[in-house]
């Protein structure tokens, strides 16, 4: 079997910086919820105030904003003083965003007990109290009113849920700054969570910072790594599993962990953008103080059954690759059209169902200036070219690689790259689903 490629040289220049997990380093974001709002990311974070904190000190709240998941900026800070609460406060816990009809509604925990809104004109703000008043009150449920998390569902109705070890969910009105019916209490059925491994554990059978997504016509319930499995928003829901075990850590990242070990304390969110999903939430294994926490930010890839594989924790984060990483995997991509990701049966997944015109984007790949080859690991091939592209489908071409029938590894010499690329791969063939595309490297 012959195998053509044709080489188009070109240079790419690119400066940037690298802001790998954690995210935002040194500066104490924690409670990590992130959404998109107009093609950005903003992430809503409680804010630890030292990392010499000898017990948890969070004296306001931010709002970040990223283009591309790795450059951040602090977009607004909101202090208590400006809320109902009135006066200096040092537990400010976490929080969410969600828009409506042009204003965009940031909720917000008075520590431990209740939640309050503010709403502004853009992510931004500037933010106003509506209420003067908590919007969910320490009396309304058996469970303390805080850690909230914003869901909408499928018809466009957003619900708030909020507690700890039982939680509870509401529809909002659409002022989204009072509740359409009273709270109702969530059933998980065979709950699991960091004080509770083995099921037996009926005081604390999960844990704080509840979160609900959808996926696929699925409402997924999470504290923390843990989640359950629902038909509908307000269940009842399965305990399913946990995102993290002992094999999702690289090397310098399992340790130290939290008195009820690693699987403690991982507050967080799950989003998708760009056709891709990711976890947010929270890690201490960089700063050694459960008391001043960084943001991590995974890839999420769902199981054909519905359940979320294995997440990696890792210094190398998303929206950025090292060329020196060894493989880097297809469904890692950060911007993807037309495409699915499909399970291997090794248990990995690769990227399937393409067609002519589909495109994988990968930016910010690192340490190429050295490299002379490319790896392709393919399966299914039909006759497939794939144009190596500029940053996006339309950009300048690099390089084509013709792959053959039957093939399912490649090898193709690369043009002198330079500096920090950012490169897509755009598929062209006859006909549909032209080949699954599992991993490439560079040598």
């Amino acid at each position: 079997m012959k195998i053509l490629f044709i080489l188009i040289p070109i240079f790419i220049f690119q400066a940037t910086t690298f802001a790998k997990n954690p995210i935002i380093p040194n500066k104490g974001a924690n409670d990590p919820h992130i959404r998109i709002f107009n093609g950005k990311a903003y992430l809503s974070a409680s804010h630890d105030k030292s990392i010499d904190s000898k017990g948890f000190s969070m004296d306001n709240w931010w709002m970040w904003s990223s283009e591309n998941l790795v450059d951040w900026k602090l977009e607004s800070i909101l202090k208590p003083e400006d809320t109902y609460i009135g006066k200096p406060f040092s537990s400010c816990w976490a929080t969410d965003i969600a828009t409506r009809n042009g204003k965009y509604y940031w909720y917000y925990s008075e520590g431990n007990q209740q939640t309050g809104v503010v709403v502004g004109d853009s992510p931004a703000g500037p933010w106003k109290d509506p209420l003067g008043k908590p919007l969910l009150s320490s009396e309304m449920t058996p469970t303390h009113e805080y850690d909230m998390g914003i869901i909408q569902d499928s018809a466009g109705d957003y619900y708030i849920v909020f507690g700890v070890w039982d939680y509870y969910v509401a529809k909002l009105n659409k002022d989204m700054i009072s509740l359409a019916e009273k709270p109702r209490k969530i059933e998980i059925k065979n709950p699991r969570g960091p004080y509770n491994p083995d099921g037996k554990n009926l005081e604390k059978p999960t844990d704080d910072k509840p979160f609900i997504h959808s996926y696929n016509g699925k409402y997924y319930l999470s504290w923390g790594c843990f989640y359950a499995m629902a038909d509908n928003v307000y269940g009842p829901y399965n305990y399913t599993g946990s995102i993290i075990d002992a094999s999702s850590f690289a090397p310098g990242y399992e340790k130290p962990t939290w008195p009820n070990g690693f699987l403690q304390g991982r507050h967080g969110s799950f989003f998708e953008f760009h056709n891709q999903w990711y976890f947010a939430y929270c890690d201490i294994s960089q700063t050694g103080n459960r008391y001043f926490r960084d943001t991590f930010i995974s890839y999420v890839h769902y199981k054909e059954n519905g359940e979320i594989a294995l997440i990696r924790v890792d210094g190398i984060g998303v929206g950025e690759y090292d060329s020196n990483q060894g493989k880097i995997e297809a469904e890692d991509y950060f911007k993807a059209s037309g495409i699915t990701k499909k399970m291997n049966p090794d248990g990995g997944f690769s990227v399937a169902e393409i067609n002519e015109g589909d495109f994988l984007v990968f930016p910010n790949i690192k340490g190429l200036e050295k490299k002379s080859k490319i790896e392709l690991k393919t399966t299914k091939v039909k006759n497939v070219t794939i144009q190596m592209r500029n940053g996006s489908p339309y950009g300048k071409l690099i390089a084509s690689f013709i792959l053959n029938n039957g093939n399912d590894f490649y090898q193709f010499r690369l043009p002198s790259l330079s500096g920090v690329s950012d490169l897509c791969f755009v598929f062209k063939g006859k006909g549909s689903d032209l080949l699954k595309f599992d991993s490439f490297s560079f040598r």
